[in-house]
């Protein structure tokens, strides 16, 4: 090989070095990027075969060139946060998002909810996911779409009143017990339950009235206590109690409601939550299965990415789970920007799944994963780097020299 050859190696050195040196700075400088994932330079020689007769006399080295970069995928720390919407996966698999016109993939999980009601990410792209009906989970993946969410109101179907009926009152004391309930539309009524002390027993009549609608069945009855101040009947015998609602008349109207009262337990014996004791009348507790309905004011995501929504009501719900991808070759996936990745024919297509099933990672909420760049290892890189590129330049000014002395030879 020539010295003129040398100078060419030293470049191609040169050359290569800056490049893995512009890999190394992409790196450091993306150190503080959610979900980034750090790249290696890959090398190869380059060198020239020789032929003698057909036979292979020598093999020459020509210096290096960057044969590419390599993606790490390994997993990074994860970082809590104050937003739900803030996700992480811990393990394999990347969040699926769509910009309208098709999907990508990311390890960023900084989603929020935009003006429309989407679950979107800061850089636009929308989150997909598969809605949760009923506890059943879609097989449609489509964008996470929380507008308008709201938790249906369920009526009132049984109620429990803790109250105390004072033994020692007067006849014809009256004693009142209202108990909120719920009927089909979410309206809420106040049922009141007005007790009579009735003469020389320890018995009470009582009559239901309703705020809203009519009170058709179960009305009114008589309720009995034995020595010791427990409910021994009502209407004659230790049952629950039936009543029912018509709210044809109300405003708006609503289904009939059949309410039980809940007296006894399944051997028909008391449960103690109406009692006749000789202490002031009062009441102290009220319990019912009823509620209104109910907007959306907070979100919970769990590990297997199923979105909870928190409701004014009370209530909770499973929304939408959070769809996953996967590559058989991650590392071949090509970097759009933005934390965005496209398959590509060397990353293979995408299988889609659920967190915490088959080898997919679970899904962390209220975190992010931080970069994987270890800044040690970068810097040692970065050393080895500078030393080669130092190293190509020494190539060429020695070349130089020695080009220097042999056009002195003629002197």
């Amino acid at each position: 090989m020539s010295l003129v050859s040398s100078l060419f190696t030293g470049v191609r050195g040169l050359s290569s070095n800056s490049q893995a040196m512009g890999v190394i700075g992409d790196n450091i400088s993306n150190v503080n990027t959610i979900g980034f994932k750090e790249s290696k330079a890959v090398f190869s020689d380059i060198f020239s075969t020789i032929l003698t007769n057909g036979s292979v006399t020598s093999q020459l080295g020509r210096g290096s060139t960057l044969q590419g970069t390599i993606q790490s995928f390994n997993q990074g720390s994860l970082q809590s946060s104050t937003n739900a919407l803030d996700l992480a996966i811990d393990g394999s698999g990347f969040f699926v998002v769509n910009n309208g016109t098709g999907n990508f993939y990311t390890r960023a999980g900084q989603f929020r909810l935009n003006s429309d009601g989407l679950v979107q990410a800061i850089t636009g792209e929308i989150l997909q996911g598969q809605q949760i009906t009923n506890g059943t989970v879609s097989s449609t993946v489509s964008n996470i779409d929380l507008a308008g969410v709201q938790s249906e109101p369920q009526a009132s179907t049984t109620f429990q009143l803790g109250a105390n009926l004072n033994s020692a009152s007067t006849a014809a004391t009256t004693f009142n017990s209202p108990i909120t309930i719920y009927n089909s539309v979410g309206s809420q009524t106040i049922l009141n339950i007005q007790f009579t002390k009735v003469a020389n027993a320890n018995s009470w009549t009582y009559s239901i009235s309703s705020t809203d609608g009519t009170v058709t069945s179960g009305a009114s009855g008589t309720v009995s206590f034995t020595t010791s101040g427990q409910l021994s009947a009502i209407n004659g015998s230790l049952a629950d109690q039936t009543i029912v609602i018509d709210y044809s008349s109300a405003n708006p109207p609503a289904a009939e409601q059949t309410l039980t009262w809940d007296l006894v337990d399944a051997s028909n014996a008391t449960l103690g939550k109406l009692t006749g004791f000789a202490a002031e009348s009062n009441n102290n507790s009220l319990t019912q299965d009823g509620f209104t309905t109910g907007t959306l004011v907070g979100l919970t995501v769990n590990s297997e990415g199923v979105i909870g929504g928190l409701f004014n009501n009370g209530q909770t719900s499973n929304l939408y789970q959070v769809t996953m991808a996967d590559f058989l070759a991650p590392s071949g996936l090509t970097r759009q920007g933005q934390n965005l990745f496209s398959e590509s024919a060397e990353s293979g297509q995408p299988t889609l799944g659920l967190a915490g099933s088959g080898g997919f990672g679970n899904i962390a909420g209220q975190s992010l994963e931080l970069s994987n760049v270890d800044l040690a290892e970068q810097f040692v890189t970065l050393i080895q780097t500078q030393q080669a590129f130092q190293a190509s330049a020494r190539v060429i000014t020695t070349t130089d020299d020695l080009l220097t002395e042999a056009v002195n030879l003629v002197r």
